[in-house]
């Protein structure tokens, strides 16, 4: 199955119409349009806040986005999240990378149960779906840095006249 293809499969519909019937976004006075990249922002920021959550995405847009930032752009803060916003519902789709240890069945309830909360608090949106990809483990270790590569490096880099 193609990306597109996968992607469309697994993004939810949110309903944007319901015949006859106003929400707090929809009021005699006006109408409240909330855009896709808030509502992937707030469940964003939601998803991170939830213990064992090491990281959002998958390894082709942390490869891409580590490269970016090595070029001193900024990482995307909706990076591993799609939504789909209708007029009265979301939907939510999250890629994660989880700490290794964490009981991964326990942090996907949490990160859905923030992102709803979330999403409906801030944006007065139904949440249909939140659907979850646990795209990699974090090993402990992986961060640091390899002290005997620097310090071969720093003994090589000697000036070669004083």
């Amino acid at each position: 199955m193609s990306e597109t293809t996968q992607r469309e499969a697994t993004v939810p519909r949110a309903r944007s119409e319901d015949a006859g019937q106003s929400g707090p976004l929809q009021s005699g006075k006006g109408k409240t349009t909330i855009a896709d990249t808030v509502v992937a922002k707030i469940a964003a920021m939601a998803a991170r806040d939830v213990s064992g959550v090491h990281e959002m995405g998958g390894s082709a847009g942390r490869a891409l986005n580590a490269v970016r930032g090595m070029v001193g752009g900024d990482r995307p803060m909706t990076q591993g999240v799609a939504v789909e916003v209708g007029e009265r519902q979301a939907a939510v789709d999250v890629n994660v990378v989880a700490d290794y240890g964490v009981a991964i069945p326990d942090m996907a309830s949490a990160v859905r149960r923030n992102v709803i909360t979330a999403i409906e608090r801030m944006c007065g949106l139904e949440v249909t779906e939140v659907n979850i990809r646990v795209d990699d483990v974090h090993m402990p270790g992986d961060d640091k840095p390899d002290t005997d590569q620097k310090s071969k490096r720093d003994q090589q880099e000697e000036p070669r006249v004083r």
